[in-house]
């Protein structure tokens, strides 16, 4: 779906027209790009100083970017492989699921256009 710029702003709040530069998609690489170099910098930052953790393994520079980015692809993959455990079929619960009952036709409401 493309972003149409509406004709008339005032039926936009301040807030969303400020906010609406992140729902354009020319403005996605450019926001992945910000993103990238905002991690790349911190990554860099965390060598210009000593620290001081519990663990030797902490003291090591960008340890703690590392271990999140490794964790978070874990945690994808683990939850990848749990759905095909513990996914159900479509149909279930079969004749009991409340979407599998008749209604009267006097009941329901009809789309007369």
């Amino acid at each position: 779906m493309d972003w149409e710029k509406p004709e008339d702003k005032s039926k936009i709040s301040s807030l969303g027209l400020a906010l609406s530069w992140f729902t354009r998609p020319q403005n996605a690489n450019k926001l992945f790009t910000g993103l990238t170099l905002l991690c790349l910098i911190l990554f860099f930052a965390d060598f210009t100083y000593h620290k001081h953790g519990h663990f030797h393994i902490e003291e090591i520079p960008g340890f703690y970017g590392v271990y999140g980015f490794v964790m978070f692809t874990a945690l994808i993959l683990v939850s990848k492989i749990l759905r095909m455990i513990i996914k159900r079929p479509e149909n279930y619960y079969g004749d009991k699921s409340i979407d599998q009952e008749d209604y009267p036709a006097n009941q329901l409401e009809q789309d007369t256009k």
